[in-house]
C-alpha cells in the first residue's frame, strides 16, 4: 500500500465514479489505483500516466491471502475459512463433499447421530473425496461417556485425519487417545501428528488446556492400556493437544454469548505465550467463529489475528444442509435479534443452554418450560396433575408412557447405561423423557415434520440475520440459490475487497458507500 496523501487531509470531492472505482476493487488480483480526476474520484488497475493523480494504491489480495497460509498447508484446503459442524446431521455430507471439492474445510455435523448413521457417512467420505480435506464433529458428552468413547474408535478405525472437537469443559481420554494415537517420528526425529485436532471454544481457562501437551497422567494411563504406544506416549509429551483452537464467540447452538473482540486477542495472547513455554516448532492456530455472516465481520476478523475463520448459521441456510425447505425459509427471514437461549438437549441436566431462533417457533418458551419442570420436581409422577396434562397435550402430545417406550428403544442401540442409571433414580428418567423432546425438535426441523413447525428447533445465531440483510438485493436472498461453496466464497471475496477499502482508508481516502461495500454477483468465477 502507497500513499502520497497525508492521513490527516481533507478528502477528496465525491463527485466520484462509483461504478468504476467499485469495479476496479472488485479486480482483487490486480492492484489499484485511486486518482484525483479534479472532480472526484476514479479508480484503475493500471498505473495511471499522470502518476501525479494517485491518492493511493493498493496491491492484489485475492482471498488465497487472507489469514494464514500455515491453515492451508496444515489442511489441504486453499482458503483459510471452515465450515463449523451442526449437529444431527445438519452439516451434511452433502455440504462437507461441496466443501471439500471447493477446496475448502467442512466438519460434518455428527453429534447426536447413532453410529451407523456416522459410519455411513464416513465410508461415502472415503468413496467420493478420498484425498480431500474433511472433518468430523467430536461433541463432548458428559452424560454419555460412552458416545464419546465409541465416535474416536469409530473415527480411528475409518482412518478419520481431522476432528473438530465442541463444547469441552475439560479434557477427556478419548480426546487424548485420538489425537496421540496419530503421532509418530518425522523428519530429524520431530513429532509428527497424523490426527489432526480442531479445538472450538469459547473460554480462555478451556483453551489453556489445549494449547498445552496432553495431560501425562491420561497419556501414562492410555499407554498402560496399549491403546497408545510408549513412543507415542513420549512424543505426546513435545506437542500440543490441538493443531488449531477456534474462538466462539455469540454464536448459533452452544454459545457463551462471549463478544469476539474481547475473547480472540486473550486466546492469541494465550497461544504465544505457551508457545513460548514449550518452544513448539510450529504455532497453534488461531481461528474465529460466531458472528461471521458478513464480510465486514469476517475482515474484522482476519485483523484482529485470526489464522482462519469459521462459519456457522449461514451454512445452515444452503441447499446442502442437512435440514428442510421450511427451516432454509424461515433462516432467510431472520433478522439480528430473532434469536434466545433455550436448553440443550445433550447437557440438559446442567442447565447448559443453546441458541436458537425464535422467530415462527416455540421451541424456546416450551424448552425452557421442561426445564423449570425438571428443576422443580423429583420425577414425572411428581408432577401436579395440571402440569402432567398441560405436558401431554401441548408438548409431548402422547402419553408419558409413549415417550418412555421410545426412549427405552433409543438408548439400547445408543448407551444402554444410561437406561440403567434411571431405572433407580426417577429425576433421571424424567430428564431422559424432557430430553426426547429436545431432540425430536431439532429432528422435526430437519425432516420439516408437518404439524409440529411450533416445534421445531433451530440453531442460530445473529450472523444469519447480519448475512440476510447484506444478501437483499442478490441472487442469494433466495434459499434456493444459497450454495454453501458459493456462500463461502462470496464471503472471502467480500472480505477482499473490504480490506481493500479500509487500506485506502487509511490514506484518506473515503469512498462513497455505493463503491465500498462488496456485493455479491452471480457468476463470479472462483
Amino acid at each position: 500500500m502507497t500513499a502520497t496523501t497525508a492521513p490527516d487531509a481533507a478528502p477528496a470531492p465525491v463527485r466520484t465514479d462509483p461504478a468504476g472505482v467499485y469495479q476496479a476493487l472488485r479486480r482483487l488480483d490486480r492492484p489499484c489505483y485511486v486518482v484525483d480526476t479534479g472532480a472526484g474520484y476514479g479508480a484503475s488497475n493500471e498505473l495511471p500516466a499522470e502518476q501525479d493523480q494517485v491518492l493511493a494504491a493498493v496491491g492484489p489480495l485475492p482471498p488465497e491471502r487472507l489469514g494464514s497460509t500455515a491453515f492451508g498447508d496444515r489442511h489441504g484446503t486453499r482458503y483459510a475459512y471452515m465450515a463449523g459442524s451442526m449437529a444431527g446431521g445438519v452439516a451434511s455430507e452433502d455440504l462437507v463433499i461441496a466443501m471439500a471439492r471447493a477446496g475448502l474445510l467442512a466438519s460434518f455435523g455428527s453429534a447426536g447421530l447413532l453410529p451407523e448413521r456416522i459410519e455411513k457417512a464416513l465410508v461415502r467420505f472415503a468413496e467420493e473425496i478420498p484425498d480431500r480435506p474433511y472433518a468430523v464433529n467430536l461433541i463432548h458428552s458428559p452424560s454419555e461417556e460412552g458416545l464419546e468413547r465409541g465416535a474416536v474408535e469409530l473415527y480411528l478405525r475409518h482412518g478419520v485425519r481431522c476432528v473438530e472437537a465442541s463444547a469441552f469443559m475439560d479434557v477427556t481420554p478419548h480426546l487424548v487417545r485420538y489425537r496421540v494415537a496419530g503421532l509418530e517420528r518425522g523428519a530429524q526425529g520431530a513429532p509428527l501428528a497424523r490426527n489432526r485436532l480442531i479445538a472450538k471454544v469459547s473460554r480462555p481457562e478451556v483453551a489453556e488446556k489445549f494449547l498445552h501437551p496432553a495431560p501425562p497422567s491420561m497419556v501414562d494411563a492410555l499407554a498402560a492400556d496399549g491403546l497408545v504406544t510408549a513412543e507415542q506416549a513420549e512424543l505426546a509429551r513435545h506437542v500440543p493437544l490441538a493443531d488449531d483452537v477456534t474462538a466462539e464467540a455469540d454464536s448459533g447452538g452452544h454459545t457463551d454469548r462471549r463478544p469476539m473482540p474481547a475473547l480472540l486477542p486473550t486466546i492469541l495472547r494465550q497461544r504465544d505465550e505457551v508457545r513460548r513455554r514449550h518452544r513448539y516448532r510450529e504455532r497453534v492456530g488461531i481461528g474465529a467463529a460466531g458472528g461471521i455472516g458478513t464480510p465486514t465481520a469476517a475482515t474484522a476478523a482476519f485483523a484482529m489475528g485470526a489464522d482462519y475463520v469459521v462459519t456457522g448459521s449461514v451454512n445452515q441456510s444452503c441447499l446442502e444442509a442437512g435440514t428442510s425447505p421450511a427451516v432454509r425459509g424461515l433462516l432467510a427471514g431472520a433478522g439480528i435479534a430473532d434469536c434466545e437461549m433455550a436448553p440443550a438437549a445433550d447437557m440438559f441436566e446442567l442447565g447448559v443452554q443453546l441458541q436458537v431462533l425464535k422467530r415462527g417457533t416455540l421451541f424456546p418458551m416450551r424448552a425452557k418450560q421442561l426445564y423449570e419442570l425438571y428443576r422443580d420436581h423429583d420425577g414425572v409422577e411428581a408432577l401436579p396433575e395440571v402440569e402432567r396434562a398441560r405436558l401431554e397435550k401441548s408438548v409431548l402430545r402422547r402419553p408419558v408412557e409413549q415417550v418412555w417406550e421410545e426412549v427405552v428403544g433409543y438408548f439400547r442401540r445408543r448407551d444402554p447405561d444410561q437406561l440403567e442409571r434411571a431405572a433407580a433414580d426417577p429425576r433421571r428418567r424424567m430428564a431422559l423423557i424432557f430430553r426426547w423432546y429436545l431432540g425430536m425438535a431439532s429432528r422435526w426441523a430437519n425432516t420439516g415434520e408437518a404439524g409440529r413447525e411450533q416445534d421445531y428447533q433451530i440453531w442460530c445465531g445473529p450472523a444469519m440475520g447480519a448475512f440476510n440483510e447484506w444478501v437483499r438485493g442478490s441472487h442469494l436472498a433466495e434459499p434456493d440459490n444459497r450454495a454453501v461453496a458459493e456462500v463461502a466464497w462470496q464471503l472471502l471475496r467480500g472480505a477482499a475487497f473490504t480490506s481493500r477499502v479500509h487500506q485506502l482508508q487509511l490514506c484518506g481516502v473515503r469512498l462513497p458507500a455505493s463503491c465500498a461495500e462488496y456485493r455479491p454477483e452471480a457468476g463470479d468465477q472462483r
